[in-house]
């Protein structure tokens, strides 16, 4: 099969909007496709192999083609193809969240299905404000996110994040929202896991609250990881102390955990990995191994148990999705657990993570790079800008890098990459070895 059976039509190459992609480029010869997947690499439609160093994006945690997984998915396609959710249900809905129940951490014990991470996020937004009124509180409606935040493409999430091009164009959003300062700190530079500056930055919070009183705000959302704004770490203390604040003032505390669940930290959530307890958690990506679209939200037992005592209509909660729960992505899901639990990638990740740090910080000499930062297999790359020219340089080494055989992930003029959890270390070799020589390559 040569490269032009896999190309689209000219008129197809019009058809599709591509997201949070520069469509001319794109379509005027910048063309990358990729038309197959299977453990650690894509082919392109070219023929080559390219090696994931991303998890497609922060989200084939288990790497791709997992045959147990595809199994899944293809038997259930045949047996039940959808259900709804509203009034009523299907069995692998309850068998699917019960299972992930034991992994979640705390006392998130129930789990309400979305089917992505945007959603995920707006759905808990909407619980925290919606608790707050069912415990007479019906004035905490305000939420608080942060700087540079990532929490999906939804109103809500646009509203709490903090990344400017993806708020800047589409006028007030959310009213009564306000955002903490994010964590980056020059003295960081280079630190190898946890930042020892910037725990004090949680104290903004208590500013928030003199402003606005604590009677007014519902809950606090953040990234334990800042990923999609370029792999921001936490200074050590740093969520602890948010969590605290959230305590004092009877705050709810919403973990975002869409890049960061699912063993990417070497445990199964980033709350496990801090011992800090949120009371909702967002999940997507690594929950069905991306194979079919899935987001979820972990919610407190204590929460959960509010709504089904204080509703004074049948209907606890005014609020879903049609495609909540699924059959293929909750036998997806099913599958997924299952695969991390037999292989134990979880601990896998754990176990590779100090080779996996060792090896991007040694691209601190390379050509360009003035920063880098790493969490569990998690690393992000900055470089110089070049003058009168953001986001340039970053993107000639992501073209330079696709070339060589290697996908990494661009974001401003950070690199980012989230390997699947099963990354050997000559993939690491593999990685940093294209990295450095791209770097020396690139203007």
């Amino acid at each position: 099969m040569d490269a032009s059976d896999h190309f689209p039509s000219p008129d197809a190459l019009c058809s599709f909007w591509m997201p949070f992609t520069p469509n001319r480029a794109f379509k005027s010869g910048r063309h990358k496709l990729l038309v197959e997947a299977d453990g650690m690499y894509y082919r392109s439609h070219d023929g080559r192999e390219i090696l994931d160093s991303t998890a497609g994006l922060w989200c084939s945690n288990a790497g791709h083609n997992r045959p147990k997984i595809t199994a899944a998915i293809q038997k259930q396609a045949a047996v039940l193809d959808f259900a709804p959710t509203f009034n009523i249900a299907h069995p692998l809905a309850f068998e699917f969240t019960h299972k992930l129940s034991h992994i979640l951490p705390y006392d998130l014990k129930k789990v309400f299905l979305t089917n992505s991470g945007s959603e995920a996020a707006d759905t808990a937004l909407k619980i925290a404000v919606a608790y707050h009124r069912m415990r007479g509180n019906g004035a905490k409606t305000r939420l608080i996110g942060r700087e540079r935040a990532y929490h999906g493409t939804g109103f809500g999430g646009i509203s709490v994040g903090g990344i400017v091009k993806n708020r800047m164009h589409f006028g007030t959003l959310l009213t009564g929202v306000d955002h903490l300062p994010h964590t980056h700190l020059p003295q960081n530079v280079f630190s190898k896991g946890e930042p020892e500056h910037g725990a004090d930055l949680a104290d903004a919070l208590e500013r928030l609250v003199t402003l606005h009183d604590a009677s007014t705000i519902a809950a606090v959302i953040v990234e334990p990881v800042a990923g999609s704004t370029g792999v921001l770490i936490p200074p050590k203390g740093y969520l602890k102390r948010l969590r605290d604040i959230c305590d004092k003032h009877d705050i709810l505390l919403i973990f975002d955990e869409v890049i960061t669940g699912f063993g990417r930290l070497g445990t199964p959530f980033a709350a496990d990995y801090f011992s800090v307890r949120p009371d909702l958690v967002c999940m997507a990506k690594g929950i069905t191994n991306a194979t079919v679209p899935m987001g979820a939200v972990g919610v407190s037992n204590r929460i959960y148990d509010t709504f089904m005592q204080a509703s004074e209509t049948p209907i606890e909660l005014f609020h879903g999705y049609t495609y909540s729960g699924h059959p293929l992505a909750c036998a997806a899901g099913i599958a997924t657990l299952e695969t991390y639990e037999e292989e134990g990638l979880f601990a896998r990740a754990a176990e590779i993570s100090p080779y996996w740090q060792e090896a991007v910080h040694s691209l601190r000499d390379a050509k360009h790079v003035i920063d880098i930062r790493n969490l569990g297999l998690i690393a992000g790359i900055e470089l110089t800008p070049r003058d009168g020219a953001p986001t340039a340089r970053a993107l000639e080494v992501f073209d330079r890098c696709f070339e060589a055989g290697l996908l990494i992930r661009v974001t401003g003029d950070i690199i980012a990459m989230s390997p699947p959890l099963i990354i050997e270390k000559a993939h690491i070799d593999r990685i940093v070895e294209t990295l450095r020589r791209v770097l020396d390559q690139t203007g």
